[in-house]
């Protein structure tokens, strides 16, 4: 994909999140998201960050988790999600347009993180959120080969993942077939998405993350 079309992505995506949030409860805005230990609040908050931070500002938040990268970004999320719930929307609305990287950010990484994010906290809402099949793909195949802090590709040796409604596969194994919005969320360490894949796989992954047959 061209730099102007993840950016057209990012930009729908963060839209149609702003839409999805302020149509929330106030309870659902407290609901636990996929990510371990973040609500639906926390996640939102998380992605207004990108697009509104500053240098000194994660630098700052770099020194107080004393250099912890997921105690950072958890950090700062948290602190983010004190702001109203309108302000959150308004942020993300006011992010669109905004092609604006966070220090340090990739524009994958960018891409990836609000696809994903999104469905972090659609899915325990129980809420649909078709995900757009290029970037899905680009993002699966970024994923796979990032490494820190994902390290799919070690999470998930001995594994071959292949789409059912897009032209990707990745590793070598027993298979673990799905849709690649299914697999990207896998990718990403979410377990939420298994019970959508198929394959003599998806019985070493419930072993090896203790989820029910």
């Amino acid at each position: 994909m061209e730099r102007n079309e993840m950016w057209q992505v990012i930009d729908a995506e963060r839209a149609s999140a702003a839409d999805l949030l302020a149509d929330l409860s106030d309870v659902e805005w407290t609901y636990p998201s996929l990510c371990d230990g973040w609500t639906v609040r926390d996640v939102a908050a998380h992605l207004t960050l990108a697009p509104h931070g500053s240098v000194g500002r994660i630098l700052v938040a770099v020194i107080k988790a004393r250099g912890n990268f997921n105690r950072m970004v958890h950090d700062t999320a948290v602190e983010q999600a004190a702001l109203p719930t309108t302000q959150l929307v308004q942020l993300l609305r006011d992010a669109v347009g905004k092609h604006r990287l966070a220090p340090g950010q990739k524009l994958k990484d960018a891409m990836m993180d609000v696809l994903v994010h999104g469905q972090d906290i659609a899915l325990p809402l129980g809420l649909q959120r078709p995900m757009p099949l290029e970037p899905a793909v680009v993002s699966a195949d970024h994923l796979w080969h990032m490494g820190f802090p994902f390290h799919a590709r070690k999470r998930l040796a001995g594994l071959r993942l292949v789409a059912t409604d897009a032209e990707w596969s990745a590793g070598e194994g027993d298979e673990v077939r799905g849709p690649i919005d299914a697999l990207l969320m896998l990718l990403a360490g979410r377990t939420a998405t298994v019970p959508r894949l198929t394959g003599a796989g998806v019985a070493t992954l419930t072993a090896k993350w203790g989820l029910a047959a």
